[in-house]
């Protein structure tokens, strides 16, 4: 009996750690998205440009565009995206596509006002030629604040 319950132990421990971990491609995600939110608080556009796919689109509080609005708006300073605190990250990839979720208090200036919102932000990421290009950012906006 007891060997039986620190087998069921040691399962339960190995089960959950399998679980707790990312693989190389997940974690390769996760840094490239926490990258592009340091990107986008430097105004990085050259990099930006580099990351995100020429037909990606843009989901926001105030509508919805493409790469090149995107750009412009990140560089005029119309959007600033100054400190996204991360709370949660998770990711799933199926085949070369890769969607991750961040839970997140955006700390932003909009047409000159600094304001802070809560979101969940989903990134859609596509593998071509071995890189991974942002294919889509959609932001939604949590009705409470995560305080973690």
């Amino acid at each position: 009996m007891k060997t039986t319950i620190i087998g069921l132990f040691v399962i339960m421990l190995t089960t959950q750690w399998s679980f707790a971990q990312n693989t190389a491609a997940e974690q390769e995600i996760i840094q490239l998205s926490k990258d592009k939110w340091q990107w986008m608080a430097d105004k990085n556009v050259d990099k930006l440009g580099n990351l995100f796919h020429e037909k990606s689109m843009f989901v926001h509080m105030g509508g919805s565009w493409g790469k090149e609005r995107e750009m412009d708006i990140i560089e005029s300073g119309g959007i600033w995206y100054k400190k996204a605190g991360i709370h949660e990250v998770s990711v799933k990839i199926i085949e070369n596509t890769a969607i991750l979720l961040n839970r997140i208090d955006l700390l932003a200036e909009v047409g000159g006002n600094e304001v802070t919102n809560p979101f969940e932000v989903t990134e859609v990421y596509i593998k071509q030629n071995g890189k991974w290009k942002l294919g889509s950012l959609s932001f939604t906006r949590l009705m409470t604040r995560d305080d973690n």
